[in-house]
C-alpha cells in the first residue's frame, strides 16, 4: 500500500490542507462547550438577556466557521482522493495493457476488473476519510480531555478512567471483526464470480436444464456469505450498546461529582454541562475513529491487491538493446549467402504455457518463404494457435527461435513487429462504434475505398451494404460503413463477426497475414469464396491459415499437421495423404469416398 503513496505526490497541498481545516474545525467545536457554560452561567443564571444573544451569536459564528472549514476540508480531500484514485487506474490499465497473454492467463480477466474497480474504489474512499478524520477524532478526543482538565480536575479523572475503557471496548471489537471482515469479502467475491460465470453462461445453462443445479450452488454460496455476515453484525453490535452503558455511566458520575463540586461551590451547573458535552464528544469520536480504522483496513488490503498486480512484470517486452524501432527494420536483412531470407522460420522451436509442467510445443521446425501460403491443422489442442501466436510475440519460445525475415523476434520492437503482423484471432472480437471504425483499427487513415476493397477479400459486402446507420430521421444510410456496432459485436452474427475481423485484418496491409480458425462459422462456399479471394490479394503476403477444415488449407503451398504439440507432417495436401495417417484420418472423417474420387478426378 506504501508504493502507491506516490500517486499522492502531485496533491501535497491538498493532503496538507484537509487535516488542517479539519483540525480548525474541531479546535471550534471544543470551545462550543464553554460557550454554552457561559450562556448557562452568567446568561440564564443572571438573567442577562444581552449576554445569552451576544453568546447565541457566538455559537452562530463557530457554527458558520466550522462549516466553512468543513466544506474546504471535503473539498480538498474530495480532490485529492479523486485525483490519487484517477491517476491509480490510469497507471494499473497502463500497466495491465503492458502484460503478456502469460500473465493475463495466470492472473484471469475477473480478477483485473476487480482490482480496477471495486478494489480502486475503496482505496479512494480509505484516502478521503484518512485525510478528513485521521487527525480530527484523536484531536477532539484527547482535546475534550484537555479542555475538561480546565473546566475542573476533578471531574476530568472521570475521562482519563473513561477513554482507555471506550478504548478498549472499540479496538476489542475491531480486533475480532476485521479478519471476520475479510471471510466476509472472500465470501463476496465468490458470490459475484457464480454470479457473472451464470450470467456469461446463461445459454447453456438453459441448454442443460441446470437452474435448479446452478441455484442450489449459488444458495450455497450466498448462505455462507449470510452467516459470516450475521456473525460479523453480532460483533459490530456490541459496540453501541457497551460504550452508551460506558458513556452513560461515565455521565452519571460526571453529573454525580459535578454536582457535589456545585453543591460546594467549586464549579458551576453550566460547567458540568460543558463536561457532560465533552463526554459526548469523546464517545462519538471513538465510534468514528473504529469505522475510519475499518476502513483504513479494507482499503490497505485492497491497495495490497492493487499493489500485486502493478509488481506483475511482462514477460514479453521490447529488449532493451538492439531492439529499438528506428534500427529494426534496416537490420532486417533480405540476402544471406545469395539466397532470399525466409519470411518466418521456426527453428527447433519449444513452448512451456506458464504453470504448465508439459510442453505445449516440442522441437517444430517450419520454413517459410515470402508470399507462400501455409496451413495449420491438427486435433483440438494439438498446438496450432500456439505456433502461430509466436510469430508476434504473444508468447515467448522456452527453446529454439523464431525468426522474421531472419531476425529473432525477440530483438525486434514489439510495435514494429506487430505492425507487420495482421492477425485475426481465434474468437472474433468487435469493439463498440461504426464498421468503419472498427475496420480502421490496423490503418486510421485507411480510405473508404481500401475499406470497401478488404469487406469484399472477406466476403462481407452483403453483411455491410445489409446494415444501415440509424440516424435520427429514420433514413438509412446505403453503404452500411457507419453502421453501430455494439460491445462486443452483441449485434451480429457469429459469421458476420468473423467476415468483419477478417477484413479489418487486410486493412492493414500487413506483411504477414495470420487467420486463427478464423473461418469457422463460415458455410463453405463462403470459406471457399474467402480462400480465392485471399489467392487474389496474395502477392508478396506472407498467410497462415489455422483450421480444422481440410477443404480451408488443401490449396495452401505447405501443411503443417500438428498432433499432441509435436509436428507429424509437412507437404502439400497430395503429400501428405501419401505420407501422414493423422492428415489423411482427418481428411477421410470429412469427405465421403465418393467426394474424394470426384476431387481427385
Amino acid at each position: 500500500m506504501r508504493k502507491l503513496l506516490v500517486y499522492l505526490k502531485s496533491y501535497k497541498k491538498e493532503c496538507i490542507l484537509a487535516p488542517l481545516f479539519k483540525l480548525l474545525e474541531a479546535s471550534f467545536e471544543l470551545i462550543v462547550p464553554l460557550v454554552m457554560a457561559s450562556i448557562i452561567d452568567s446568561g440564564i443564571g443572571l438573567n442577562d438577556r444581552p449576554h445569552i444573544f451576544r453568546m447565541g451569536a457566538v455559537l452562530v459564528l463557530l457554527a458558520v466557521i466550522g462549516l466553512t472549514c468543513a466544506i474546504s476540508a471535503q473539498y480538498f480531500a474530495a480532490k485529492a482522493a479523486v485525483g490519487f484514485a484517477t491517476k491509480l487506474r490510469y497507471s494499473l490499465f497502463s500497466h495491465i495493457e503492458e502484460l503478456s497473454f502469460n500473465e493475463l492467463d495466470t492472473i484471469g480477466t475477473s480478477t483485473l476488473i476487480t482490482r480496477m474497480t471495486s478494489d480502486i474504489n475503496q482505496v479512494q474512499s480509505g484516502v478521503n476519510m484518512v485525510l478528513r478524520l485521521f487527525l480530527r477524532s484523536p484531536f477532539i478526543v484527547f482535546g475534550a480531555m484537555i479542555m475538561a482538565f480546565t473546566v475542573n480536575v476533578t471531574g476530568a479523572i472521570v475521562f482519563v478512567v473513561t477513554i482507555p475503557l471506550l478504548s478498549l471496548v472499540v479496538f476489542s471489537v475491531m480486533f475480532f471483526s476485521i479478519p471476520l471482515f475479510r471471510k466476509v469479502q472472500s465470501g463476496l467475491d465468490a458470490v459475484l464470480g457464480h454470479t457473472r460465470e451464470n450470467l456469461g453462461g446463461a445459454r447453456v445453462i438453459r441448454a442443460f436444464n441446470k437452474e435448479a443445479a446452478e441455484t442450489e450452488e449459488f444458495n450455497e454460496s450466498n448462505d455462507f456469505l449470510t452467516r459470516m455476515q450475521m456473525v460479523v453484525g453480532r460483533i459490530s453490535t456490541l459496540m453501541n450498546p457497551l460504550t452508551y452503558i460506558i458513556i452513560n455511566a461515565a455521565t452519571l458520575a460526571v453529573i454525580w461529582i459535578g454536582g457535589k463540586e456545585v453543591y460546594f461551590g467549586v464549579i458551576t451547573r453550566g460547567e458540568v454541562v460543558a463536561l457532560v458535552n465533552y463526554m459526548s464528544q469523546i464517545l462519538v469520536e471513538l465510534v468514528k475513529l473504529a469505522n475510519l480504522i475499518i476502513l483504513i483496513n479494507k482499503a490497505i488490503a485492497c491497495g495490497n491487491r492493487i499493489g500485486e498486480i502493478l509488481e506483475v512484470h511482462p514477460s514479453v517486452c521490447t529488449p532493451a538493446v538492439g531492439g529499438n524501432k528506428s534500427a529494426s527494420s534496416a537490420e532486417t536483412p533480405v540476402m544471406k549467402d545469395g539466397m532470399p531470407v525466409p519470411t518466418v522460420e521456426f527453428s527447433h522451436v519449444c513452448m512451456t504455457y506458464q504453470g504448465s509442467a508439459e510442453e505445449a510445443l516440442t522441437d517444430i521446425n517450419l520454413v517459410v518463404e515470402k508470399g507462400q501460403t501455409v496451413g495449420i491443422i491438427g486435433g483440438t489442442g494439438s498446438g496450432k494457435s500456439s505456433v502461430v501466436n509466436l510469430i508476434p510475440r504473444f508468447y515467448d519460445v522456452s527453446a529454439g527461435s523464431v525468426r522474421v525475415d531472419g531476425k529473432d523476434v525477440r530483438e525486434y520492437d514489439l510495435t514494429e513487429l506487430r505492425e507487420r503482423v495482421g492477425v485475426v484471432m481465434q474468437k472474433a472480437v468487435l469493439f463498440q462504434g461504426t464498421i468503419a471504425d472498427n475496420l480502421r483499427w490496423g490503418k486510421p487513415d485507411a480510405t473508404e475505398e481500401e475499406l470497401w476493397r478488404a469487406i469484399e477479400v472477406a466476403q462481407a459486402t452483403d453483411v455491410v451494404k445489409g446494415k444501415a446507420k440509424a440516424s435520427g430521421d429514420g433514413k438509412s444510410d446505403s453503404d452500411g460503413l457507419d453502421y453501430w456496432i455494439e460491445q462486443g459485436g452483441r449485434n451480429l452474427s457469429g459469421g458476420q463477426k468473423q467476415r468483419l475481423t477478417i477484413a479489418r485484418a487486410i486493412v492493414k496491409d500487413p506483411d504477414i497475414l495470420i487467420l486463427d480458425d478464423s473461418a469457422s462459422a463460415l458455410d463453405f462456399a463462403t470459406d471457399a469464396r474467402l480462400r480465392a479471394a485471399l489467392r487474389t490479394l496474395q502477392k508478396d503476403k506472407t498467410i497462415f491459415i489455422v483450421s480444422q477444415r481440410t477443404s480451408s488449407i488443401q490449396f495452401a503451398d505447405k501443411i503443417l499437421v500438428m498432433d499432441d504439440g509435436e509436428a507429424v507432417g509437412l507437404g502439400t495436401h497430395e503429400e501428405l495423404l501419401e505420407s501422414c495417417e493423422v492428415y489423411r484420418e482427418i481428411y477421410e472423417s470429412q469427405f465421403k469416398k465418393e467426394d474424394r474420387e470426384v476431387q481427385h478426378a
